[in-house]
């Protein structure tokens, strides 16, 4: 007899971690609980946050390094580090602060990610993703009330492809971007791994935050980095310029393309999903 035979008629589960049952795919009981409007109440602050922050960011470096006005230095400024840091280090608090809440997606791509997998229901994802647009276009507009003349002259954080870069070169590095974060947020969440590795503790919310790091800095000369559309989403709003809103397809494309393939390569892939499927269908005796 195998050992998974023994350990289960032995009244033990031969796995030492549990996954969390799939999400239904519409939830009209969600509708009428607390829970899921104090959700959408955190994403809609958190990414309001975000952008608020990392818009700053953006301004102030641009305006330190502005060599046309008076008593400015190319040199000064926070510089793409500074940039890098900005975003990730705001991804690392804002998830350790609504994890519990929302799950901290604070991203249109990763909650489309997760909902592909089925870690949350349509009803939930649809609403956390209108949250968040929501949420970045109040933070990008908070940042405009409190400096107009700065986040106009500077393009208000606003992505676009950069000039020498053809749009196939920028959708291909959302893509590229947008996988790596969300692969990120599938392993640093992943309940199997938690259990193997329960010895060495992570903190989910700094592997993820490192990989918003990682990639501005990869990305950040090609299209100033999205792997948000919400984050793209609110500026283009409040800036309203030609040049953002003719790029601005890619920031929505690339995302939820790089999210979707993230999503297959864990869950059927390193997680073994398209495996247990097949066995399934093979040992079904009415196929």
């Amino acid at each position: 007899m195998a050992k998974d035979d023994v350990t289960a008629a032995r009244g033990f589960s031969g796995k030492d971690y549990h996954d969390p049952p799939p999400a239904p795919l519409f939830d009209a009981a969600e509708l009428g609980k607390w829970s899921f409007y104090r959700a959408i109440i955190a994403e809609f602050i958190a990414t309001l946050l975000f952008l608020y922050v990392t818009i700053l960011t953006i301004i102030g470096y641009n305006s330190q390094t502005d060599t046309n006005k008076p008593g400015t230095n190319a040199c000064d400024g926070v510089g793409i580090l500074g940039i890098a840091w900005s975003f990730g280090g705001m991804i690392f608090v804002l998830v350790y602060c609504t994890a519990g809440i929302s799950g901290g997606h604070i991203n249109p791509a990763v909650t489309f990610g997760l909902f592909l997998a089925r870690k949350v229901s349509l009803v939930r994802a649809v609403a956390y993703m209108i949250a968040q647009c929501l949420g970045a276009v109040c933070g990008a507009g908070l940042v405009k009330a409190f400096q107009k003349s700065y986040y106009n002259k500077y393009g208000g954080g606003a992505n676009q492809l950069a000039h020498g870069y053809s749009k196939g070169t920028g959708l291909g590095a959302e893509i590229v971007g947008t996988f790596i974060l969300v692969y990120t947020v599938f392993s640093a969440t992943d309940s199997k791994r938690n259990a193997r590795d329960s010895h060495v503790p992570v903190l989910a919310p700094l592997p993820i935050g490192f990989a918003v790091f990682m990639v501005h800095l990869a990305t950040i000369p090609i299209t100033g980095t999205s792997i948000n559309p919400a984050r793209s989403f609110g500026p283009a709003v409040i800036l309203n310029r030609e040049k953002p809103w003719d790029d601005h397809w890619i920031f929505w494309v690339g995302p939820f393309v790089g999210a979707a393939i993230a999503a297959f390569y864990h869950q059927f892939i390193l997680r073994a999903g398209a495996a247990k499927a097949l066995g399934s269908f093979r040992s079904n005796p009415s196929v």
